[in-house]
């Protein structure tokens, strides 16, 4: 089964990388190969938790695919879990971490494990969805500059 993993130091506090992360209505603007995405719901926990059910339309050439997840925001602890529940993969496993660093940055934890159902559609997206997975770190880095400037650490680290 395809996985990713990325750890990246990035020049912007843990709080902040967690409110980019968090605001899944943003992700058409820069997230690699999401071409839309539709909040369906939201509930806030007892527990201070957040969860947001969400569909995300994917697009690559001739290729679109649209899949359902649950994304439990977690901001006491400073992370994200998105859990599969409906498209086209039999597995869809993501984590976000976000740990606090010195000099108001934070180190992002990204994890990510799929599998599509169908074979054919493996073949078509596979590849591609490993680029653009391998994009997604520097995606966020660049919109957390774009959003809360770059920092005077910036290409430190």
């Amino acid at each position: 089964m395809p996985s990713f993993n990325s750890r990246r130091l990035v020049n912007h506090s843990a709080p902040q990388m967690f409110d980019l992360v968090a605001d899944v209505e943003r992700y058409p603007e820069f997230v690699p190969l999401c071409s839309s995405l539709k909040v369906r719901q939201r509930t806030r926990r007892h527990d201070g938790t957040e969860i947001v059910v969400c569909d995300m339309t994917v697009s690559f050439k001739l290729v679109r695919e649209a899949f359902t997840t649950q994304v439990t925001l977690d901001r006491a602890n400073l992370k994200i879990l998105v859990e599969y529940l409906k498209g086209p993969f039999s597995n869809l496993e993501n984590r976000w971490t976000f740990e606090p660093k010195p000099e108001d940055r934070c180190e992002v934890g990204f994890y990510l494990r799929y599998e599509f159902k169908s074979r054919m559609l493996a073949i078509l997206m596979g590849t591609m969805f490993d680029t653009a997975f391998q994009r997604f770190a520097a995606a966020f880095e660049k919109r957390a500059d774009a959003i809360y400037g770059r920092s005077s650490m910036a290409g430190r680290g």
